[in-house]
């Protein structure tokens, strides 16, 4: 088991105890107490936060208010300004194993999240291409949305409502469940089992919340992306990746030797991201969502991308506020 920071381990790297930060980035030596403590570096802006030095904060999920519901106008009513550009620009990772991930033999960026990216553009334009990709760190989505950077950002993003008091969400896409991910042979099956060992999440994510929740006594590896857990777990620095049920899928379809394990921790909800003064973008994304619910669009892409990993699924419930006629 690899085991909480602790004095005697860091000596021969940082020469004293009073070296050690509450948080540090990019420390050059290996989280843990196993016999690859300081040989590897962690991934690139990777930080580690101690047992305790952050509080949870409550992430609220639900009873939030429901998103715009379709109208009968047209794109070319609802969106003028992106019909006159002719494509719609939306935000994507480019690193999120069978979500939204560049494909090896093509270049070409493909996954659950850009198949869905098409599916709105075919009902705008009538063309599925005339996409516009740019890619978004997970910690800048909202911002992505709010300067304008990009139209929509479809980027496995929880709809909480910290989020929507500052952008506007479409109804939910995609339900998921928080698990956990370890190497083969881990005992790891429950939050508590974890003890004082290390963690990964992806920095400003709601997993960082839900670990700081669930395993208080560990000490947190926060990254940049959910690669770079995948490259703390083989590099022996972390006991468990935990984050979205989705996500884990795409990291255990890299590496043969991860399983997805535990009870699910919680649910959440992805939507698209949007600005909340564009409401003919939110209506337009609607009426794309409730096409592929309901003419087996969604059923496939789900089928293509999860189905090995995660047990069968149906699109979620809609979600629409109440409006004056």
């Amino acid at each position: 088991m690899i085991r909480r920071l602790a004095c005697l381990t860091l000596v021969a790297a940082l020469a004293g105890c009073n070296a050690v930060p509450q948080e540090a980035d990019n420390p050059q030596i290996g989280v843990g107490a196993d016999t690859r403590v300081g040989v590897a570096p962690l991934p690139a802006d990777a930080s580690v936060e101690l047992p305790g030095t952050h509080p949870p904060q409550e992430i609220v999920t639900s009873g939030l208010e429901g998103s715009l519901a379709p109208d009968n106008a047209t794109p070319e009513e609802r969106i003028p300004e992106i019909v006159e550009r002719g494509k719609i620009i939306v935000g994507v990772d480019q690193a999120l194993n069978l979500i939204s991930f560049r494909d090896p033999m093509t270049g070409e960026l493909t996954g659950f999240d850009i198949d869905l990216a098409h599916e709105v553009a075919r009902d705008i334009f009538g063309n599925p291409d005339a996409v516009e990709f740019r890619f978004v760190e997970s910690a800048d989505r909202v911002d992505a949305i709010t300067s304008g950077k990009v139209d929509m950002v479809i980027r496995s993003m929880t709809i909480t409502k910290d989020r929507a008091e500052k952008i506007a969400f479409s109804t939910p896409y995609l339900d998921v469940s928080t698990r956990m991910l370890v190497r083969t042979g881990s005992p790891v099956r429950t939050p508590e089992d974890i003890g004082t060992d290390a963690v990964c999440v992806t920095d400003r994510s709601t997993g960082l919340q839900k670990v700081r929740q669930l395993a208080p006594e560990a000490t947190i590896i926060k990254t940049r992306s959910w690669s770079d857990c995948l490259v703390t777990l083989q590099q022996g620095q972390t006991t468990v990746v935990m984050t979205d049920d989705t996500m884990l899928s795409g990291i255990a379809a890299q590496d043969a030797f991860t399983n997805i394990v535990g009870p699910r921790l919680a649910q959440e909800s992805y939507g698209i991201g949007i600005a909340q003064a564009n409401e003919g973008l939110v209506r337009q994304v609607n009426s794309t969502l409730e096409r592929i619910f309901n003419d087996g669009t969604w059923d496939a892409m789900y089928t293509t991308w999860f189905s090995r990993w995660l047990p069968p699924a149906s699109p979620p419930p809609l979600h629409y506020r109440e409006e004056e006629q």
